[in-house]
């Protein structure tokens, strides 16, 4: 049974960057898309980037972490990446990794379809 654990989180202050990792066991995410959601007190969860099985690769990020936030996949390591640079305050939330047997293109707006997610790990950014 695929399983996903998060970590990485933490405080930041504006402007910095952290690393999130999201560790699969169980399964080999090779035919896997991941995607990465966050959630920020009183708001909605919201997709934040997507990154398609081994075969493809491909990305997708929301326009709000464009350019900011970069996906990235270790295959021997099983583990998927959310490099998060030039924090803001409008970043802080809980931060979600979930997975989707799924070779076509990754999904950043089909929440629903992700069937494994992880426990989550808190991201503050504040000074």
């Amino acid at each position: 049974q695929l399983q996903l654990v998060e970590s990485g989180g933490g405080l930041v202050q504006p402007g910095g960057s952290l690393r999130l990792s999201c560790a699969a066991s169980g399964v080999t995410l090779d035919n896997y898309a991941i995607g990465w959601f966050r959630q920020a007190p009183g708001r909605e969860r919201e997709g934040v980037s997507c990154i398609s099985s081994r075969g493809s690769g491909s990305t997708d990020y929301a326009d709000s972490v464009k350019d900011r936030f970069t996906i990235s996949r270790d295959n021997a390591k099983n583990t998927i990446y959310l490099d998060m640079d030039s924090l803001s305050a409008e970043d802080t939330g809980v931060y979600y990794c979930a997975a989707e047997f799924w070779l076509g293109r990754c999904d950043l707006n089909g929440m629903s379809r992700y069937e494994a997610w992880g426990q989550g790990t808190q991201v503050t950014v504040s000074s």
